[in-house]
């Protein structure tokens, strides 16, 4: 009892309790002259417990209401505060969120967004240009889909360069209980300063191997010499021989590191031409016969009977990564072991899926989020190989990503993985230049 009368005095002064204090007075007018009239004990007993529970009612729906707009304005604090943009925008691209980190990425006031409604045709107009290409980015100078086309969340980077301006954008649909599409939010993270700080470590590292691959090239050439020299002893020539093995290896790591400098900072450069995959992918195998028969591996390739598949590549680039994946297969697998390409045209997407499988060591489950990081190696890998870069995948990644594609794998460990990629049959779907993809 003592928590109700609580609760009363609590709320009695709010705004919504108004309609319900005018309504209680009517009901306790009821009330007296009911009482007043002795022979009507039951409608007086009605009349009371109507006005306990108009009371108890509006007590509830007052607090509920103070709740929700506490919830609202907590959820305004979060969004106000985020770095990221936040846009919500309905259906009719009306725009009813813009938060400051929105104003401070597109240059406009808040005040001048919200409750507008923006269409393609205000790309024309300088002070919406970014904000409209941003909505619709298609209409953007670049443009890199990190998504599938209509799955959501969408996400997509997009790049400006006037001003300079690297965003990516991830989009979701916003419904109401019964699912029906009421609008959607775009959440803006700005990656300029993160570009331009790889950028920076990019060069540093392109300038370092340049000035490390000099000497080793000529301490490369002086050694064959040595080695090739009639005059010279068997066991200088020997030691040579070890000494130019492990300069190559060196010169090795230094070209990987220059090509991923390269390729962070869009300056690798692709030659892009039309290409049958299935021929390009027999190629490719047939070049790597000799390290299979090497290391005693079955190399297979499964066409899917496809025996044509028009596609667009560079095919020195996408050449390089599937060497990496199959010479991986090949070099982490078990004793008379297999390693299977199969290619497979999507029926309902515009896409080729290549598949690389093999049946060496596996892959730890914990490694495989990192596969296609910097100079990752699972540990089980090291112990099979010990020499390695870490840089194969990573640079793989970034080529097949170039081409449009996406990676990805799968494995059990002791009997084998799986690596997917996949390569674009419509060519509207390769970016139209490198960008920097940032882990």
């Amino acid at each position: 009892m003592n928590k109700y009368i609580k609760n009363i005095l609590k709320y009695a002064g709010l705004p919504g309790m108004r309609i319900a204090w005018a309504t209680i007075a009517l009901l306790g007018v009821s009330i007296v002259l009911s009482a007043l009239n002795v022979s009507d004990w039951g409608l007086f007993i009605v009349l009371l417990l109507m006005w306990v529970a108009v009371l108890g009612n509006s007590i509830y729906s007052t607090r509920l209401n103070m709740e929700v707009s506490s919830s609202s304005e907590k959820m305004k604090n979060v969004i106000s505060n985020l770095k990221d943009g936040v846009v919500f925008y309905d259906e009719n691209f009306r725009i009813g969120i813009f938060n400051p980190a929105s104003e401070s990425i597109f240059r406009v006031d808040k005040k001048d967004v919200v409750g507008k409604i923006f269409g393609p045709e205000l790309v024309t107009e300088q002070k919406w240009k970014l904000l409209v290409q941003t909505l619709f980015p298609s209409l953007a100078p670049l443009v890199v889909w990190k998504s599938e086309a209509g799955v959501y969340p969408q996400v997509v980077d997009v790049s400006f360069t006037d001003p300079g301006l690297d965003l990516r954008v991830t989009t979701d649909r916003l419904a109401d209980s019964s699912g029906r599409i009421i609008g959607f939010i775009k959440i803006i993270h700005d990656r300029t300063s993160e570009i331009k700080l790889a950028k920076s470590e990019s060069e540093f590292v392109t300038v370092t191997a340049h000035q490390l691959r000099t000497p080793l090239t000529g301490i490369n050439w002086s050694l064959q010499s040595i080695a090739s020299d009639p005059d010279a002893g068997e066991n200088a020539k020997g030691l040579a021989k070890i000494a130019m093995e492990a300069a190559e290896k060196l010169l090795k790591t230094v070209d990987d590191l220059l090509n991923v400098s390269k390729m962070e900072s869009g300056a690798l450069g692709y030659a892009f031409e039309d290409a049958n995959l299935i021929s390009f992918i027999n190629t490719q195998l047939n070049n790597l016969l000799p390290t299979a028969r090497t290391y005693g591996i079955n190399l297979y390739f499964d066409k899917s009977n496809v025996e044509s598949l028009p596609v667009r590549i560079d095919p020195d680039r996408l050449g390089l990564a599937l060497a990496n994946l199959v010479d991986n297969a090949i070099k982490y697998n078990n004793p008379n072991g297999s390693v299977t390409v199969k290619v497979e045209k999507q029926q309902d997407k515009p896409y080729a899926v290549i598949t690389v499988s093999d049946t060496g060591i596996g892959i730890p489950p914990d490694a495989l989020n990192k596969l296609f990081t910097k100079f990752f190696r699972a540990e089980n890998a090291i112990s099979k190989q010990t020499e390695g870069t870490g840089l194969g995948l990573y640079m793989t990644k970034g080529i097949i990503e170039r081409h449009g594609g996406r990676i990805w794998a799968d494995s059990v460990p002791g009997r084998g993985t799986n690596f997917y990629f996949t390569i674009p049959t419509d060519f509207n779907l390769i970016p139209p230049k490198e960008v920097i993809n940032l882990l």
